[in-house]
């Protein structure tokens, strides 16, 4: 990795989200990126407004480069400011930096969130370029990343998780859990799922990285994928997101959606497209 991105909107949810992000590029030892976007429709005769709100966020930003500049072991922060639609500014800023991993906070399915991350995240998730870190602001970050579950459907997009995954663990020494999830009785569909599985196995054996496989029957993926992760004590949950068209997948659109709002850990959102093994 080399760049990393971090939308930010001074709430406690990107305070946590850079904490995290901060993580990662240590251990990467990728530069990393803030941008924040102003999303208000200023008319003309608020111009002056307009400027002035500018200059109070880059007084604000000098003082997050004061408290969190230092965790940084190598590079230094870097501010971004632009102007226009949070998701697809964000999403403008990690092409022309060629993002490798945006980082992004979500509140939840609960309380209101008056800053913009709340409303955005899935937009966010959804218009990368790149893959998708989400968490909540309530996230306790520990430092490191010791345990990624990587639950397994029985699509062919599913296996496009594991090269980012690999490269993940092996930069956190982590454990790789796959999780079989059959939601099906028909014999070909399990087959298949394990077959992905073992493709898994041997993609992760290869890279020396540890790993595991699991196999449960659920009705509710979502809540099973959870209470695992719960289990377990994950430290991310990989996922696949629907872009374009795809293999219908109980991992995308509104399941993705429920893992990312409903998660207590972080969640890594992959597009289809972005990695083919």
């Amino acid at each position: 990795m080399k760049q990393l991105l971090v939308a930010f909107d001074f709430s406690q949810n990107s305070h946590t989200a850079l904490q995290y992000a901060i993580n990662f590029a240590n251990k990467t030892r990728a530069q990393l990126g803030l941008v924040w976007v102003d999303n208000t429709n200023t008319p003309d005769n608020l111009l002056n407004i307009d400027y002035e709100l500018r200059i109070e966020i880059k007084d604000h930003f000098q003082e997050i480069e004061k408290r969190y500049g230092p965790m940084l072991e190598h590079g230094k922060l870097e501010i971004i400011l632009r102007k226009g639609k949070v998701y697809s500014e964000i999403a403008m800023v990690a092409r022309k930096l060629e993002a490798d991993l945006i980082f992004t906070g979500t509140h939840g399915v609960s309380g209101y969130e008056q800053y913009w991350i709340g409303s955005n995240a899935y937009r966010i998730v959804t218009s990368a370029p790149c893959p998708v870190i989400t968490i909540r602001g309530d996230y306790e970050c520990r430092g490191c990343v010791k345990k990624i579950l990587l639950p397994i459907d029985s699509t062919p997009e599913t296996k496009q998780k594991f090269p980012f995954a690999a490269g993940i663990a092996a930069f956190f020494d982590a454990e790789v859990f796959l999780l079989v999830v059959y939601n099906s009785p028909i014999s070909v569909i399990r087959k298949r799922m394990y077959s992905y599985a073992e493709e898994a196995h041997k993609f992760l054996e290869e890279r020396g990285v540890r790993h595991s496989i699991t196999e449960i029957d659920a009705d509710k993926i979502s809540s099973s994928i959870l209470a695992y992760a719960a289990e377990i004590d994950a430290d991310l949950i990989t996922i696949m997101t629907e872009q374009g068209t795809t293999t219908a997948s109980k991992f995308m659109g509104p399941y993705a959606q429920q893992l990312i709002n409903n998660s207590v850990v972080p969640v890594l959102s992959i597009q289809s497209g972005q990695y083919e093994i």
